[in-house]
Protein backbone atom coordinates (compact mmCIF):
# COMPACT_ATOMS: atom_id res chain seq x y z
CA UNK A 1 0.00 0.00 0.00
CA UNK A 2 1.64 3.49 -0.56
CA UNK A 3 1.57 6.74 1.23
CA UNK A 4 1.84 10.08 0.26
CA UNK A 5 3.77 12.77 2.62
CA UNK A 6 4.43 15.97 2.22
CA UNK A 7 7.10 18.69 3.48
CA UNK A 8 7.31 22.49 3.31
CA UNK A 9 10.80 23.34 3.86
CA UNK A 10 11.38 27.30 5.60
CA UNK A 11 12.05 28.74 1.89
CA UNK A 12 8.79 27.71 1.15
CA UNK A 13 10.54 24.76 -1.66
CA UNK A 14 7.75 21.65 -0.82
CA UNK A 15 8.99 18.15 -1.02
CA UNK A 16 6.23 15.55 -1.77
CA UNK A 17 6.82 11.62 -1.74
CA UNK A 18 4.80 8.55 -2.65
CA UNK A 19 6.28 5.46 -0.79
CA UNK A 20 5.81 2.53 -3.11
CA UNK A 21 7.41 -0.63 -1.42
CA UNK A 22 6.19 -3.36 -3.76
CA UNK A 23 8.48 -1.96 -6.78
CA UNK A 24 12.12 -1.55 -7.58
CA UNK A 25 12.38 1.64 -8.91
CA UNK A 26 12.61 5.36 -7.88
CA UNK A 27 12.08 8.73 -10.03
CA UNK A 28 13.02 11.66 -8.51
CA UNK A 29 11.73 15.24 -10.38
CA UNK A 30 12.49 18.85 -9.39
CA UNK A 31 9.57 21.09 -10.67
CA UNK A 32 9.85 24.84 -11.53
CA UNK A 33 6.66 26.50 -11.70
CA UNK A 34 8.02 28.98 -14.81
CA UNK A 35 7.67 27.87 -18.52
CA UNK A 36 7.53 30.04 -21.86
CA UNK A 37 4.74 31.75 -20.85
CA UNK A 38 6.43 33.46 -18.09
CA UNK A 39 8.32 34.87 -21.23
CA UNK A 40 8.42 37.97 -22.93
CA UNK A 41 9.03 38.26 -26.36
CA UNK A 42 12.85 39.11 -26.23
CA UNK A 43 13.11 36.14 -24.15
CA UNK A 44 11.33 33.75 -25.62
CA UNK A 45 12.83 30.19 -25.59
CA UNK A 46 15.07 31.32 -22.34
CA UNK A 47 13.31 28.67 -20.10
CA UNK A 48 14.15 25.69 -22.46
CA UNK A 49 17.55 27.31 -22.55
CA UNK A 50 18.28 27.07 -19.05
CA UNK A 51 16.94 23.30 -19.45
CA UNK A 52 19.32 21.99 -21.64
CA UNK A 53 22.39 24.14 -19.89
CA UNK A 54 22.09 22.63 -16.36
CA UNK A 55 23.48 19.54 -17.93
CA UNK A 56 26.40 21.05 -19.12
CA UNK A 57 28.59 20.94 -16.06
CA UNK A 58 28.70 21.76 -12.65
CA UNK A 59 31.85 22.85 -10.24
CA UNK A 60 32.42 19.39 -9.67
CA UNK A 61 31.09 17.64 -12.72
CA UNK A 62 32.14 17.90 -16.55
CA UNK A 63 28.69 16.71 -19.03
CA UNK A 64 30.39 13.90 -19.79
CA UNK A 65 30.60 13.15 -15.99
CA UNK A 66 26.82 13.67 -15.41
CA UNK A 67 26.30 11.26 -18.42
CA UNK A 68 28.62 8.44 -17.42
CA UNK A 69 27.37 8.47 -13.74
CA UNK A 70 23.47 7.81 -14.35
CA UNK A 71 24.45 5.52 -17.27
CA UNK A 72 26.57 3.64 -15.06
CA UNK A 73 23.43 2.40 -12.65
CA UNK A 74 21.27 1.98 -15.65
CA UNK A 75 19.66 5.26 -15.27
CA UNK A 76 17.96 7.88 -16.70
CA UNK A 77 18.31 11.79 -16.13
CA UNK A 78 16.43 13.77 -18.25
CA UNK A 79 14.22 17.11 -18.07
CA UNK A 80 11.48 19.00 -20.17
CA UNK A 81 10.06 22.41 -20.62
CA UNK A 82 6.40 23.19 -20.97
CA UNK A 83 4.07 26.82 -21.36
CA UNK A 84 4.18 26.42 -17.63
CA UNK A 85 6.44 24.43 -15.82
CA UNK A 86 9.69 22.93 -16.74
CA UNK A 87 10.86 19.57 -15.26
CA UNK A 88 14.61 17.52 -14.11
CA UNK A 89 14.09 14.30 -13.83
CA UNK A 90 15.94 11.07 -12.67
CA UNK A 91 14.68 7.15 -12.49
CA UNK A 92 16.87 4.66 -10.80
CA UNK A 93 16.89 1.63 -8.84
CA UNK A 94 15.98 2.18 -5.47
CA UNK A 95 19.40 1.19 -4.01
CA UNK A 96 21.01 4.32 -6.48
CA UNK A 97 18.76 6.83 -5.20
CA UNK A 98 21.19 8.92 -3.49
CA UNK A 99 23.57 9.24 -6.77
CA UNK A 100 19.95 10.48 -8.28
CA UNK A 101 19.67 12.89 -5.82
CA UNK A 102 22.79 14.07 -5.82
CA UNK A 103 22.82 14.44 -9.58
CA UNK A 104 19.51 16.25 -9.58
CA UNK A 105 20.73 18.60 -6.48
CA UNK A 106 24.32 19.30 -8.46
CA UNK A 107 22.89 20.47 -11.81
CA UNK A 108 20.08 22.43 -10.54
CA UNK A 109 21.95 23.71 -7.68
CA UNK A 110 25.87 24.13 -8.85
CA UNK A 111 25.42 24.61 -12.67
CA UNK A 112 28.31 26.76 -14.05
CA UNK A 113 26.51 27.96 -17.22
CA UNK A 114 30.42 28.11 -19.02
CA UNK A 115 30.59 30.48 -21.48
CA UNK A 116 32.21 28.07 -24.37
CA UNK A 117 28.83 25.06 -23.11
CA UNK A 118 26.72 27.41 -23.56
CA UNK A 119 27.63 28.42 -27.20
CA UNK A 120 27.58 25.10 -28.21
CA UNK A 121 24.43 23.98 -26.78
CA UNK A 122 22.98 27.01 -28.35
CA UNK A 123 23.93 25.68 -31.52
CA UNK A 124 22.27 22.60 -30.50
CA UNK A 125 18.82 24.55 -29.99
CA UNK A 126 19.02 26.41 -33.25
CA UNK A 127 19.04 22.90 -34.70
CA UNK A 128 16.31 21.82 -32.64
CA UNK A 129 14.42 24.73 -33.50
CA UNK A 130 14.72 24.36 -36.84
CA UNK A 131 13.94 20.80 -37.11
CA UNK A 132 10.70 21.42 -35.93
CA UNK A 133 10.36 24.39 -38.70
CA UNK A 134 11.46 21.38 -41.04
CA UNK A 135 8.52 19.06 -39.71
CA UNK A 136 5.33 20.50 -39.91
CA UNK A 137 3.41 18.42 -38.51
CA UNK A 138 4.86 19.51 -35.02
CA UNK A 139 4.85 23.22 -36.69
CA UNK A 140 1.42 23.25 -37.07
CA UNK A 141 1.00 23.19 -33.35
CA UNK A 142 2.57 26.22 -32.73
CA UNK A 143 1.31 27.79 -35.52
CA UNK A 144 -1.83 27.16 -34.20
CA UNK A 145 -1.03 28.21 -31.01
CA UNK A 146 0.44 31.94 -31.96
CA UNK A 147 -2.78 32.13 -34.35
CA UNK A 148 -5.09 31.20 -31.10
CA UNK A 149 -3.63 33.02 -28.33
CA UNK A 150 -2.44 35.68 -30.31
CA UNK A 151 -0.50 38.50 -28.71
CA UNK A 152 -0.10 36.21 -25.10
CA UNK A 153 2.95 34.75 -24.40
CA UNK A 154 1.06 31.55 -24.61
CA UNK A 155 1.23 32.31 -28.30
CA UNK A 156 5.00 32.09 -28.01
CA UNK A 157 6.77 28.68 -29.24
CA UNK A 158 8.55 26.90 -25.81
CA UNK A 159 11.92 26.27 -28.22
CA UNK A 160 11.92 30.33 -28.91
CA UNK A 161 12.39 31.49 -32.23
CA UNK A 162 16.09 32.06 -34.38
CA UNK A 163 16.06 35.41 -33.71
CA UNK A 164 15.44 35.26 -29.75
CA UNK A 165 17.95 31.91 -29.13
CA UNK A 166 20.69 34.20 -31.14
CA UNK A 167 20.20 37.45 -29.52
CA UNK A 168 20.42 35.64 -25.37
CA UNK A 169 23.24 36.55 -23.55
CA UNK A 170 25.37 34.73 -21.28
CA UNK A 171 24.33 37.30 -18.58
CA UNK A 172 20.59 37.33 -19.66
CA UNK A 173 20.59 33.34 -18.88
CA UNK A 174 22.27 33.59 -15.41
CA UNK A 175 20.43 36.20 -14.30
CA UNK A 176 16.97 34.82 -15.31
CA UNK A 177 18.03 32.00 -13.74
CA UNK A 178 18.89 33.29 -10.44
CA UNK A 179 15.49 35.64 -10.48
CA UNK A 180 12.99 32.78 -11.28
CA UNK A 181 14.17 29.36 -10.19
CA UNK A 182 13.75 29.97 -6.63
CA UNK A 183 12.29 27.81 -3.68
CA UNK A 184 8.73 29.12 -4.04
CA UNK A 185 8.47 28.07 -7.08
CA UNK A 186 9.60 25.29 -6.89
CA UNK A 187 8.44 21.22 -6.40
CA UNK A 188 9.80 18.28 -5.38
CA UNK A 189 8.46 15.01 -6.05
CA UNK A 190 9.58 11.68 -5.91
CA UNK A 191 7.79 8.18 -6.03
CA UNK A 192 8.48 4.22 -6.24
CA UNK A 193 10.67 2.20 -3.78
CA UNK A 194 11.79 4.92 -0.99
CA UNK A 195 11.68 6.56 2.22
CA UNK A 196 10.09 10.27 2.75
CA UNK A 197 12.69 10.89 5.76
CA UNK A 198 15.20 9.64 3.70
CA UNK A 199 14.84 11.40 1.14
CA UNK A 200 14.98 15.10 3.13
CA UNK A 201 17.98 14.21 4.41
CA UNK A 202 19.25 13.64 1.08
CA UNK A 203 17.53 16.99 -0.03
CA UNK A 204 18.93 18.84 2.45
CA UNK A 205 21.12 21.09 -0.20
CA UNK A 206 17.72 22.62 -1.25
CA UNK A 207 17.41 24.13 2.25
CA UNK A 208 20.01 26.50 1.56
CA UNK A 209 17.92 28.24 -1.60
CA UNK A 210 17.98 31.92 -1.13
CA UNK A 211 14.49 33.03 -0.35
CA UNK A 212 13.79 36.42 -3.07
CA UNK A 213 11.16 39.54 -1.38
CA UNK A 214 9.76 39.15 -5.03
CA UNK A 215 6.84 37.47 -4.11
CA UNK A 216 6.47 34.97 -8.06
CA UNK A 217 7.14 35.35 -11.20
CA UNK A 218 4.23 33.35 -12.46
CA UNK A 219 1.41 35.13 -14.07
CA UNK A 220 -1.10 37.21 -12.17
CA UNK A 221 -4.67 36.04 -12.59
CA UNK A 222 -5.32 39.61 -14.20
CA UNK A 223 -3.52 38.42 -17.02
CA UNK A 224 -5.87 36.42 -18.77
CA UNK A 225 -4.93 35.15 -21.81
CA UNK A 226 -7.99 35.67 -25.19
CA UNK A 227 -8.27 32.81 -27.48
CA UNK A 228 -8.93 34.69 -31.31
CA UNK A 229 -10.77 32.82 -33.86
CA UNK A 230 -10.07 32.88 -37.14
CA UNK A 231 -8.47 31.34 -40.10
CA UNK A 232 -4.63 31.12 -40.65
CA UNK A 233 -2.74 29.61 -43.56
CA UNK A 234 0.41 29.06 -44.39
CA UNK A 235 1.20 28.03 -47.94
CA UNK A 236 4.17 25.91 -48.21
CA UNK A 237 5.07 23.31 -51.55
CA UNK A 238 4.15 19.94 -49.57
CA UNK A 239 3.08 16.58 -49.73
CA UNK A 240 0.03 16.86 -47.34
CA UNK A 241 -1.94 19.56 -46.08
CA UNK A 242 -1.76 19.72 -42.08
CA UNK A 243 -4.10 21.30 -40.09
CA UNK A 244 -5.15 21.88 -36.36
CA UNK A 245 -8.85 23.03 -35.61
CA UNK A 246 -9.74 24.31 -32.32
CA UNK A 247 -11.79 26.03 -29.43
CA UNK A 248 -11.42 27.20 -26.11
CA UNK A 249 -12.40 24.75 -23.29
CA UNK A 250 -12.10 24.79 -19.55
CA UNK A 251 -9.12 25.22 -17.88
CA UNK A 252 -7.03 22.18 -15.69
CA UNK A 253 -8.82 22.56 -12.40
CA UNK A 254 -12.16 24.00 -13.98
CA UNK A 255 -15.13 21.68 -12.52
CA UNK A 256 -16.04 20.61 -16.15
CA UNK A 257 -12.77 18.97 -16.44
CA UNK A 258 -14.37 15.81 -16.95
CA UNK A 259 -16.53 16.84 -19.12
CA UNK A 260 -13.88 17.96 -21.50
CA UNK A 261 -11.84 14.99 -20.68
CA UNK A 262 -14.68 12.70 -21.81
CA UNK A 263 -15.06 14.94 -25.21
CA UNK A 264 -12.00 14.72 -26.09
CA UNK A 265 -11.92 10.76 -26.18
CA UNK A 266 -15.50 10.72 -28.09
CA UNK A 267 -13.85 13.54 -30.35
CA UNK A 268 -10.33 12.08 -31.25
CA UNK A 269 -9.05 10.21 -28.32
CA UNK A 270 -8.38 6.91 -29.70
CA UNK A 271 -8.82 4.68 -33.03
CA UNK A 272 -12.65 3.94 -31.88
CA UNK A 273 -13.19 7.71 -31.66
CA UNK A 274 -15.76 9.81 -34.33
CA UNK A 275 -13.05 11.81 -35.91
CA UNK A 276 -10.87 8.18 -36.56
CA UNK A 277 -13.51 6.38 -37.80
CA UNK A 278 -14.85 9.10 -39.74
CA UNK A 279 -12.05 10.55 -41.60
CA UNK A 280 -9.61 7.58 -41.53
CA UNK A 281 -11.63 4.35 -41.58
CA UNK A 282 -14.47 5.00 -43.18
CA UNK A 283 -12.92 7.61 -46.13
CA UNK A 284 -9.48 7.14 -46.10
CA UNK A 285 -8.78 11.02 -46.04
CA UNK A 286 -5.91 10.76 -43.66
CA UNK A 287 -3.63 8.64 -41.80
CA UNK A 288 -3.14 10.70 -38.93
CA UNK A 289 -5.98 12.45 -37.21
CA UNK A 290 -7.02 12.74 -33.43
CA UNK A 291 -7.91 15.31 -31.09
CA UNK A 292 -6.23 16.44 -27.86
CA UNK A 293 -6.08 18.65 -24.83
CA UNK A 294 -3.93 21.91 -23.51
CA UNK A 295 -5.04 22.71 -20.09
CA UNK A 296 -3.22 25.70 -18.29
CA UNK A 297 -3.66 27.21 -14.92
CA UNK A 298 -6.62 30.00 -16.13
CA UNK A 299 -7.41 28.86 -19.64
CA UNK A 300 -7.63 25.75 -22.26
CA UNK A 301 -7.80 24.31 -25.92
CA UNK A 302 -9.18 21.04 -27.71
CA UNK A 303 -7.59 20.59 -30.70
CA UNK A 304 -8.10 18.78 -33.60
CA UNK A 305 -5.14 17.97 -35.80
CA UNK A 306 -5.30 15.65 -39.55
CA UNK A 307 -2.65 15.14 -41.97
CA UNK A 308 -4.18 15.17 -45.47
CA UNK A 309 -3.62 15.66 -49.08
CA UNK A 310 -4.25 18.66 -50.49
CA UNK A 311 -6.75 18.03 -52.51
CA UNK A 312 -8.69 16.64 -49.38
CA UNK A 313 -7.98 19.39 -47.15
CA UNK A 314 -11.44 21.16 -47.43
CA UNK A 315 -13.03 17.92 -47.16
CA UNK A 316 -11.45 16.87 -44.16
CA UNK A 317 -11.99 20.52 -43.00
CA UNK A 318 -15.76 19.61 -43.36
CA UNK A 319 -15.69 16.63 -41.52
CA UNK A 320 -14.33 18.07 -38.31
CA UNK A 321 -17.16 20.64 -38.15
CA UNK A 322 -19.94 18.52 -38.73
CA UNK A 323 -18.71 15.79 -36.04
CA UNK A 324 -18.12 19.07 -33.46
CA UNK A 325 -21.99 20.29 -34.58
CA UNK A 326 -22.81 16.21 -33.87
CA UNK A 327 -21.90 16.88 -30.21
CA UNK A 328 -23.69 20.34 -29.80
CA UNK A 329 -27.10 19.26 -31.38
CA UNK A 330 -27.73 15.45 -29.87
CA UNK A 331 -26.61 13.55 -26.95
CA UNK A 332 -23.86 11.20 -26.83
CA UNK A 333 -25.78 7.67 -26.42
CA UNK A 334 -25.38 5.45 -23.60
CA UNK A 335 -23.39 2.74 -24.84
CA UNK A 336 -20.36 5.15 -26.62
CA UNK A 337 -20.29 7.26 -23.49
CA UNK A 338 -19.77 4.28 -21.03
CA UNK A 339 -17.32 3.27 -23.40
CA UNK A 340 -15.08 6.51 -23.45
CA UNK A 341 -15.56 6.38 -19.21
CA UNK A 342 -13.72 2.98 -19.17
CA UNK A 343 -11.28 4.37 -21.79
CA UNK A 344 -10.81 7.00 -19.88
CA UNK A 345 -10.76 5.02 -16.60
CA UNK A 346 -8.06 2.08 -17.70
CA UNK A 347 -5.65 4.16 -19.70
CA UNK A 348 -5.23 6.65 -16.22
CA UNK A 349 -5.01 3.21 -14.32
CA UNK A 350 -2.70 1.46 -16.84
CA UNK A 351 -0.56 4.81 -16.70
CA UNK A 352 -0.06 5.25 -12.94
CA UNK A 353 1.66 1.83 -12.48
CA UNK A 354 5.32 3.73 -12.79
CA UNK A 355 7.35 5.69 -10.62
CA UNK A 356 7.53 7.86 -13.08
CA UNK A 357 4.11 8.66 -14.02
CA UNK A 358 3.54 8.66 -10.10
CA UNK A 359 6.33 11.27 -9.63
CA UNK A 360 4.66 13.06 -12.55
CA UNK A 361 0.75 13.04 -10.80
CA UNK A 362 2.16 14.27 -7.52
CA UNK A 363 3.81 17.58 -9.06
CA UNK A 364 0.94 17.97 -11.57
CA UNK A 365 -1.93 17.50 -8.46
CA UNK A 366 0.20 20.28 -6.28
CA UNK A 367 0.81 22.80 -9.35
CA UNK A 368 -2.83 22.92 -10.45
CA UNK A 369 -4.67 22.01 -7.53
CA UNK A 370 -2.83 22.47 -3.94
CA UNK A 371 -3.44 19.43 -2.82
CA UNK A 372 -3.29 15.47 -4.22
CA UNK A 373 -6.12 14.19 -5.63
CA UNK A 374 -7.01 10.62 -5.07
CA UNK A 375 -7.83 8.26 -7.45
CA UNK A 376 -10.97 7.23 -6.61
CA UNK A 377 -12.25 10.90 -7.01
CA UNK A 378 -10.91 11.32 -10.73
CA UNK A 379 -13.40 7.99 -11.21
CA UNK A 380 -16.29 9.31 -9.67
CA UNK A 381 -15.29 12.61 -11.55
CA UNK A 382 -15.46 10.55 -14.61
CA UNK A 383 -18.58 9.08 -13.79
CA UNK A 384 -20.69 11.37 -12.71
CA UNK A 385 -20.49 13.13 -16.69
CA UNK A 386 -24.07 12.53 -18.30
CA UNK A 387 -24.56 12.76 -21.88
CA UNK A 388 -26.64 16.10 -21.39
CA UNK A 389 -23.48 17.41 -19.20
CA UNK A 390 -21.30 16.79 -22.82
CA UNK A 391 -24.10 18.44 -25.37
CA UNK A 392 -24.52 21.37 -23.20
CA UNK A 393 -20.70 21.86 -22.78
CA UNK A 394 -20.31 21.23 -26.68
CA UNK A 395 -22.68 23.42 -27.33
CA UNK A 396 -21.19 26.53 -25.56
CA UNK A 397 -17.02 25.56 -26.88
CA UNK A 398 -18.15 24.34 -30.47
CA UNK A 399 -19.89 27.96 -31.49
CA UNK A 400 -18.33 29.65 -34.85
CA UNK A 401 -17.34 32.72 -32.92
CA UNK A 402 -15.01 30.63 -30.98
CA UNK A 403 -13.62 27.82 -33.49
CA UNK A 404 -9.84 28.53 -34.75
CA UNK A 405 -8.43 27.43 -38.08
CA UNK A 406 -4.49 27.10 -38.78
CA UNK A 407 -2.92 24.94 -41.79
CA UNK A 408 0.03 24.38 -43.38
CA UNK A 409 0.83 23.03 -46.87
CA UNK A 410 -0.81 23.72 -50.88
CA UNK A 411 -3.55 25.33 -48.38
CA UNK A 412 -5.41 28.16 -49.66
CA UNK A 413 -8.86 30.27 -49.27
CA UNK A 414 -10.42 28.55 -52.46
CA UNK A 415 -9.92 24.85 -50.71
CA UNK A 416 -12.69 26.11 -47.99
CA UNK A 417 -15.52 27.76 -50.18
CA UNK A 418 -18.03 28.05 -47.06
CA UNK A 419 -15.89 26.68 -44.39
CA UNK A 420 -14.65 30.12 -43.22
CA UNK A 421 -18.04 31.09 -42.24
CA UNK A 422 -18.01 27.73 -40.17
CA UNK A 423 -22.06 27.34 -41.27
CA UNK A 424 -22.14 23.73 -40.25
CA UNK A 425 -21.99 25.16 -36.53
CA UNK A 426 -24.98 27.99 -37.21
Amino acid sequence: MSQIYKTRLKNGLKIITEEMPDIQSASIGIWVNIGSRNEDSKKNGISHFIEHLLFKGTEKRTALDIAREIESVGGVLNAFTGRENTCFYAKVLSKDIPLAVDLLSDIFLNSKFDKQELEKERAVVLQEIKMVEDTPDDLIHDLFATAFWKGHPLAMPVLGNLQTMSSLKRDDVFSYYKHAYLPHAVIITAAGNLEHKRLLRLLKPFEKMPVSKNSSIRIPQSALPKPSSGVTLEHRNLEQAHLCLGTPSPSQAHHDRYKIYILNTLLGGGMSSRLFQEIREKRGLAYSVYSYLNLCLDVGSLVVYAGCAPDSFGKVVKLILKELNVFARKEVDKKELKSAKEQLKGSMLLGLETSESRMTKLARDEIYFNRTVTIREIVEGIEKVTAKDIMKLAKEIFTPDKIALAAIGKVDEKGLPKILEIKGLK
